[in-house]
């Protein structure tokens, strides 16, 4: 494992870790690099049957203790399962929208609205098949999808903000953000033709806290220090 993963916090139930930006969560069945699961096996054998199976091209993905995801190039806090009924019973609270998941985020502009909603369904993008959409012209089932976020600094050229997603589409984040006109800084994907900025040469997002309730009712909060290129990032703005 060529990142190092910290673990914030572990009790019987779960286990939440600090993902590294550009390490995946897990295999996609085509590619041999490291990723997040690999280490899972590899520290908690015990965890490997836990949880459910992907299925890529017709191959089944490991996928111990994963109940959420984050992209690559997303730094921040991910929660896994370390007993089946822990499991089952984070699966449930991300389906009903009982998490609580706050971001942080730097985008390309100063942002009008201090604090808004952003409501729109998200569908498949009509030009690009990695890309999703929540402009006009996506494609296919258009997807419920809800991001609260507030300004929190802003500049002439970039705004830093608290971002808290309500559902949990692929991409929500940068999508939403692209769709009102302030993308996320280095999204390689959904802006690239914009520079990548204030020392960023990943995705300039960090998925900051969750709030999950483990199974005797107890709401936990796990929070991951912001990494050393956000932390240089809010100085320079």
């Amino acid at each position: 494992m060529q990142k190092e993963i910290n673990i914030i916090f572990e009790n019987d139930e779960v286990l939440a870790v600090d993902k590294p930006a550009g390490l995946v969560v897990h295999s996609d069945g085509k590619t041999k690099e490291p990723n997040l699961t690999d280490w899972v096996v590899e520290n908690y054998p015990e965890m490997e049957s836990i949880g459910e199976k992907a299925v890529y091209d017709g191959k089944e993905i490991a996928r111990p203790g994963i109940v959420h995801r984050l992209d690559r190039e997303t730094s921040g806090v991910i929660v896994l399962a370390k007993t089946q009924e822990s499991f089952e019973n984070l699966k449930k609270q991300f389906q009903e929208r009982e998490t609580k998941k706050i971001y942080n985020a730097f985008v390309y502009g100063p942002m009008k609205e201090e604090e808004a909603t952003i409501d729109r369904p998200i569908g498949k993008s009509k030009s690009d098949f990695r890309k999703w959409s929540a402009q006009r012209g996506a494609r296919g089932e258009l997807r419920e999808a809800v991001t609260d976020y507030k300004v929190l600094e802003k500049s002439k050229e970039f705004s830093y903000l608290e971002v808290s997603p309500k559902t949990g589409r692929t991409h929500q984040i940068r999508v939403h953000l692209k769709a009102i006109n302030y993308p996320v800084v280095c999204d390689k994907l959904y802006a690239p033709k914009r520079e990548c900025a204030l020392g960023f040469d990943r995705l300039a997002l960090h998925a900051r806290s969750i709030t999950f309730a483990l199974l005797n009712g107890e709401n936990v909060t796990v929070e991951a220090d912001l990494p050393e290129d956000f932390e240089k990032a809010v100085k320079t703005l």
